[in-house]
């Protein structure tokens, strides 16, 4: 029978956590408007009631990581997501994978932050968690998996194979459940999936905050009141959604093999858009804290960057992308209710802003050209424009979706090369944008006139000119346009660092979040420029053949061939690839494939020689083993340089029934480049194509030749034991000795030769990195002969792709810069506040 009570609760949680967030967002809105005798008793009863649904989406969460943990394939979302292969931490990976799971998560962390306002202000509570509660309930609603007749509401996660599959096994065996499931998606087999997508969606998350403060405002007609307790939650989100876009960033870098780490796809378009339109907010939210300008933009982009974020999750959960983006996302029937979801809250807004327009205190003082608030509202309106521009190409499927459900035919694409279309525009405003910091940074923290300016940017203007030039010249950057982005992130890099001194000259650190984000925008845009911009294959095929006719044109012109042991040149470098290799279980670093024998279970194989590394014994002979993930192999690449070893590196890949070969690059990392390397082709092991057999009369000591490489007959023993069969009285076994040489690498191969009963045995070896069988044939004692029957197939190789990525560390190092400069702002906003708070002025 199967088991259904995991599944009955979390069933059951599910519908408790929607009913208490209805509830919830009723009893806070009661304690909102209730008088000031009966606001204790909603405000306890509000809090008990989000206790609950926080404990039930708790629950929710836990049951589901227990059907994955604990194998229950009888459930749909552990057979889709999961298998007895994964380690526990790519078991977490499979938790998220499904929508399901990405809800939940989501879920998860609404709770989090909802309880983090309750405990820290009371002033806003009531309001702020109507809007949150409303929030969840849509959210819960996702995973419900309820129909009312034709109506589907969500999709749950704790449906029964039996019931998500029409196969004929449930027909006949109801209670049927399967050995193992399908597995992760194997790109997604990556220590960086356990943790960019919990950074990312606490990133989705936490817009909500300072929409939720930015509606009770309008709604309590605090029309101003709300930035203050809002600005600390907004650059914290700008910055945890920031740091899940860096995150997916270097995924990719280091899971996918395109070669870079940012596509353009419009899945990672729908994610960069609210960030870029949450940093214009933040800006205009500190303007007006400062001058008592750009409220009411302030609160167009705050509601904009939530809403993006629900028009994010539309595009990526409903399946309109399917055609346009590499990301597998499926519709689960959920685009009804996510786009009821995004436009309940875009009226709701609009709404609350209409109503409260004409109501909102702006400023009659226009911006002078020399004024902070000039510049800030420039900035805001090129971050914006950066937003538009990525935002409309990357809703073209939308566009085509909605005008086919009115009977219309729209032949509207996405652009081809969706890499260089983004990036010629970007490139231009990510330049204007550092521009504008360098400058505006000068009018944030003094009063300025034209004349003072320039006297003011003249020794910054002239440092980064210097440095500019030395960059240009050292690093060979001869393109106008890199010239000038050079120009542009020096600068910004410079001016900032002026600020930067003078306040820790002042010793006031905590205002210098500003100058640090815009000193890693300036790394961040040399950094892109050079990573991309110079990248350089290294890899040319010399060869001036064609590997082979069903291999791309890009693969045969910018990947080498290498063969097992074969030295080969790739411009500065001889790169020798030397076999396969796993990763074991309680081994550091990785072991040799030949070292190592398939077992019966998931996952396991019996050493065939001591595993030793660094002179230490991990596992003797014949003792079983833990592979990790048994399905990927790497592929170790010896590299030399003037005939030196240099380093090794192991780029893995795996063969998919549905995907084909699934790639994923190793990087040698120097200070100022990386060394990018992936496999395209490998061989197959599983399915070899013999040739003829070539026959051999040979004595011990005599050299013949096999496969071209050099093999000496060395001996041929009589012995009384032999591994893995058993000897019987009367046999006679011999075994023969033959040395390979292949390059600088000798292989010995042991065929045996056996009599019993006057019957002949024989035990060919198989080599497969040499793609070669040898078997003792014969012996012709008289003539001390022994004869071999040799039989060939493909000798071991791989196909595979280098590219020089120079200066990509000045990029990762800007991110980091970039996020530390979040965290001070973070820091100085929310002390501010808290002593506000503190005052009772929250």
């Amino acid at each position: 029978m199967i088991n259904t009570f995991v599944g009955n609760l979390g069933h059951f949680a599910t519908i408790l956590a929607f009913v208490s967030a209805v509830v919830t967002a009723f009893s806070y809105y009661k304690y909102s408007v209730a008088s000031e005798l009966e606001k204790a008793n909603w405000r306890n009863f509000s809090r008990i009631l989000f206790y609950i649904h926080s404990a039930a989406s708790v629950v929710i969460a836990i049951s589901l990581f227990e059907i994955i943990y604990s194998h229950r394939f009888e459930y749909f979302y552990a057979y889709s997501h999961s298998s007895m292969a994964l380690p526990v931490h790519y078991m977490i990976s499979s938790f998220w994978e499904g929508q399901e799971g990405a809800f939940i998560l989501w879920i998860f962390w609404n709770v989090v932050l909802g309880l983090v306002i309750i405990h820290t202000n009371k002033t806003w509570e009531a309001p702020v968690m109507v809007v949150f509660a409303l929030v969840q309930a849509f959210l819960v609603s996702m995973i419900m998996g309820v129909v009312i007749g034709d109506l589907k509401i969500g999709s749950s996660p704790f449906i029964l194979l039996r019931d998500a599959l029409s196969s004929p096994i449930f027909q006949m065996n109801p209670d049927f459940i399967p050995a193992d499931g399908t597995g992760l998606n194997p790109l997604l087999q990556n220590i960086w999936m356990v943790i960019h997508p919990p950074t990312l969606f606490l990133g989705y998350a936490s817009t909500l905050v300072p929409f939720a403060f930015l509606m009770a405002g309008l709604a309590t007609k605090k029309y101003s009141e709300w930035i203050r307790p809002a600005l600390p939650w907004a650059i914290f989100s700008a910055m945890i959604l920031g740091m899940g876009i860096i995150m997916g960033a270097y995924w990719a870098y280091v899971t996918l093999n395109f070669g870079g780490y940012w596509n353009w796809d419009p899945v990672e378009n729908a994610v960069y858009v609210p960030w870029l339109i949450m940093v214009a907010g933040i800006h205009t939210m500190i303007t007006f804290k400062k001058s008592s300008t750009a409220l009411k933009t302030s609160i167009v982009l705050v509601i904009a960057s939530f809403i993006l974020v629900l028009y994010a999750t539309f595009l990526v959960r409903s399946g309109v992308l399917g055609d346009s983006s590499v990301h597998s996302f499926t519709d689960l029937g959920l685009s009804g209710q996510l786009l009821i979801y995004m436009l309940f809250f875009l009226a709701a807004a609009i709404f609350l802003s209409f109503r409260a327009w004409k109501h909102i205190p702006t400023s009659e003082k226009e911006a002078s050209v020399y004024s902070r608030e000039f510049w800030i509202f420039i900035g805001a309106t090129t971050l914006g424009l950066m937003a538009f521009q990525v935002i409309l190409p990357t809703s073209i499927p939308v566009w085509n979706a909605l005008v086919e459900s009115f009977g219309g035919i729209s032949n509207m694409a996405p652009p081809a090369d969706q890499v260089g279309f983004y990036t010629k525009f970007q490139l231009w405003f990510a330049v204007v944008l550092a521009l504008l910091t360098a400058v505006g940074q000068f009018f944030w923290w003094n009063k300025i006139d034209g004349k003072t300016l320039k006297e003011t940017l003249v020794t910054p203007y002239i440092i980064s000119v210097l440095i500019s030039a030395v960059i240009i010249v050292w690093g060979k950057v001869y393109d106008v346009s890199y010239i000038i982005v050079v120009l542009a992130g020096s600068f910004t890099i410079v001016a900032n660092a002026t600020i930067l001194a003078k306040l820790l000259k002042k010793s006031t650190f905590k205002l210098a979040g500003g100058s640090l984000a815009h000193i890693g925008l300036g790394m961040i845009l040399i950094g892109v420029m050079f990573s991309s911009g110079y990248s350089e294959v290294i890899s040319y095929n010399l060869s001036g053949l064609t590997y082979s006719n069903s291999f791309e044109d890009e693969i045969n012109k910018e990947h080498v061939l290498l063969w097992i042991n074969k030295p080969t040149q790739i411009k500065d470098y001889t790169a020798i690839y030397r076999g396969r290799q796993k990763k074991v279980v309680g081994v550091p670093g990785l072991v040799d494939a030949k070292l190592l024998k398939k077992a019966e279970g998931v996952n396991q194989a019996i050493v065939l020689e001591d595993i030793v590394i660094d002179g230490k014994t991990y596992h003797r002979e014949g003792e079983f083993v833990q592979i990790v993930l048994e399905e990927n192999d790497y592929y170790k690449i010896d590299y030399y340089k003037e005939d030196q070893f240099a380093f090794s590196l192991s780029p893995m890949a795996q063969y998919n029934t549905t995907m084909g070969l699934i790639s994923s690059p190793d990087s040698r990392r120097f200070l100022n480049k990386d060394l990018y390397t992936f496999v395209s082709v490998v061989n197959d092991f599983d399915d070899p194509e013999w040739r003829e057999d070539e026959v051999f009369e040979v004595a011990p000591g005599e050299t013949f030749y096999v496969s071209d490489m050099v093999t000496k007959f060395e001996s041929a023993d009589v012995v009384k034991e032999l591994d893995g069969m058993q000897l019987m009285d009367g046999d006679v076994a011999v075994k023969a000795k033959l040395i390979v040489q292949d390059y600088d690498v000798e292989k010995v191969l042991e065929p045996i030769f056996i009599i019993r009963n006057n019957q002949v045995g024989r035990v060919p070896v198989i080599e497969n990195e040499l793609g070669v069988k040898v078997e003792l044939t014969n012996i012709v004692p008289e003539e001390n002969k022994f004869i071999f029957t040799v039989n060939r197939n493909q000798k071991d190789y791989v196909v595979l792709k280098a590219i020089v990525k120079p200066q990509i560390n000045i990029l990762w190092a800007g991110t980091i810069i970039m996020l530390i400069g979040f965290c001070v702002a973070i820091y100085r906003r929310y002390d501010e506040f808290s002593k506000m708070r503190d005052k009772g002025l929250e």
